[in-house]
Order: C-alpha cells, then sequence, then structure tokens
C-alpha cells in the first residue's frame, strides 16, 4: 500500500471534493482519481460513491478513515524521528513559549543549553500566552514558557524569574533633562495591553491620577518598542525586554512617581516532569541568574 494512497485519500474525505484534494496536495484531478481507485483495488472496497462531479464517503470509507490517519501519523512521525536520529539526536524537548520571551532571554539561554546538550532535539512552538496551558494540558508540548498564571488544574507550575516593569520613552536628547512622568504622561499618548497580565490594573491606576491621558492598545511588545521610537508613544514594558534599547538610548526609562509600576511574571508549565523537562528547568533557573 503507497502512503501516497492514503495521503490522497485523507484530504479527498476532508474535502468530499476531488478538486479542492488536487489543488491542496499539488496533484492533477486524474492523479488523484487514480490514487484512490488504487487504494480501492487494495482494500477490495468501495470508499466513495460519485455522483457526477460530487463524491461522499461509502460506509467503508467511513470505517477505514481512522485507521487511514492512524497509519499515516505513525509513518510521518517515524519519517521525523529518523531525520532526527540521523542528525545526532536522540532525545526531544519540546516547549510552548511566549512571544515577549521568545523575543528577550530565551534565544541566549536556548543556545548555551543546546551546546551543552547536543543529543537533544529542542523544538519551539510561538502561541499566546494564553494558549500555553492548553499546549501543555494537551501533551503537545513537553514545557511552557509564559506571562501568566495558567487556568487548567492537571498541570504545575511555578514562577522562575520576576522583573521590573519600567516606563519608557523614545529617546528625545533635548526633553531628557525634564523627561519626568507627568510630562511624559501629559505629552505622550500611554501603549497598552502589550502584556498579557498586568494592564488592566496598570491603566486603572494611570488614570487615577492622569484621567486626560489618551491610550492606544497594541498587543505586541516589539511592535509597541517600535511604535515608542518613532516617537507615537510611551508604555511600561519588563526589564528585559527593553533593556538593550536603554543601553543603547534608543529608548529613555521615565522615573516613576505617582505611579507604582507592576513586576512581570514568567511561569515555568509541565504536566509530565520528564528528565528533559528536569534538565531544561535546572539549566533556566541558574540562566536567569546570570541574565
Amino acid at each position: 500500500m503507497d502512503m501516497k494512497w492514503l495521503k490522497t485519500f485523507i484530504i479527498a474525505a476532508k474535502y468530499e471534493n476531488f478538486r479542492k484534494t488536487s489543488e491542496e496536495l499539488f496533484l492533477t484531478q486524474p492523479a488523484v482519481t487514480k490514487h484512490i481507485r488504487r487504494l480501492e483495488e487494495n482494500l477490495n472496497s468501495k470508499l466513495f460513491e460519485r455522483t457526477g462531479k460530487n463524491i461522499v464517503l461509502t460506509a467503508a470509507g467511513h470505517k477505514f478513515l481512522p485507521y487511514a490517519r492512524e497509519m499515516m501519523a505513525v509513518y510521518e512521525q517515524g519519517l521525523e524521528d529518523f531525520e532526527s536520529w540521523k542528525q545526532g539526536f536522540n532525545r526531544k524537548l519540546t516547549i510552548a513559549t511566549a512571544p515577549q520571551i521568545a523575543s528577550s532571554f530565551l534565544p541566549a539561554i536556548l543556545r548555551s543549553f543546546t551546546e551543552q546538550h547536543p543529543d537533544i532535539e529542542v523544538l519551539i512552538n510561538i502561541v499566546k500566552s494564553y494558549e500555553i496551558g492548553d499546549e501543555i494540558s494537551s501533551g503537545r508540548a513537553d514545557l511552557g514558557l509564559t506571562r501568566i498564571k495558567p487556568m487548567q488544574t492537571n498541570i504545575n507550575f511555578q514562577i522562575i524569574h520576576e522583573e521590573p516593569v519600567f516606563l519608557v520613552g523614545p529617546s528625545i536628547p533635548t526633553l531628557e533633562s525634564k523627561y519626568d512622568e507627568m510630562t511624559a504622561l501629559q505629552k505622550y499618548t500611554l501603549i497598552t495591553h502589550n502584556h498579557p497580565a498586568y494592564w488592566d490594573d496598570l491603566l486603572n491606576a494611570v488614570k487615577r491620577y492622569y484621567p486626560s491621558i489618551r491610550t492606544m492598545k497594541v498587543n505586541q511588545i516589539e511592535i509597541t518598542k517600535q511604535f515608542i521610537e518613532q516617537g507615537l508613544g510611551i508604555s511600561y514594558l519588563p526589564a528585559t525586554m527593553v533593556k538593550e534599547e536603554i543601553k543603547t538610548k534608543r529608548l529613555l526609562e521615565i522615573k516613576a512617581d505617582k505611579i507604582s509600576p507592576p513586576t512581570s511574571s514568567t511561569y515555568f508549565l509541565t504536566k509530565v516532569v520528564t528528565e528533559e523537562t528536569n534538565e531544561f528547568l535546572g539549566f533556566l533557573k541558574e540562566a536567569i541568574l546570570r541574565f
């Protein structure tokens, strides 16, 4: 049985349309028809009823579909594992992480970790903070790194890092001497909701002292930093996210006055504790202390 026949059958069952199947698989419609016919001959069963241009699964097609999916999944996983083995890996670690973490301290940590553990293949899934708990709960990832406390009750979590949050604005030399909180919040738009945890409470506090503040919602920290650099506003951002920009004076830290900035926590999530997750957790805790 050719695996190409199985794949064609699975896609055809999804669409119940040979034209859409051919488009997804980059095959001609006669090639799709041939694959299905050969599979039917091999199984000695009719998998689709054809009525003009339309097709529907037969009872045999419905019965065979879950087996086809299982065989295809085992086949693709086998190829993936074999490719990993050829590259020298004999262990695997899948990490689900939020964009804010993936673009701050994680790259440097991963570089050192993979150098010390060349036998572990590390796979990174970048997902929204709110989705990381589901990734761990469902088993699609071995561990998660997120900025928010998970809602799921079947996973374990711990805070591995807490950092201050800074109010930062554009680097304008002529304003540096009078770049205080009041001046900044009165002059610039406050860019909000780029962090999943602290903005609702923080914005309420800001509005108590500065009720006329103008706001703009931007849901990504990297975009927020670019907007600030271009003079479009100011924002409260975690220290690790702006450390380099402050150091190179692309952004300026604005000293807090009436508003007490929050802290930003990084959570480590697991469901099943494995040797690989323990190794990464130990390495991560040591690395963050140095970071």
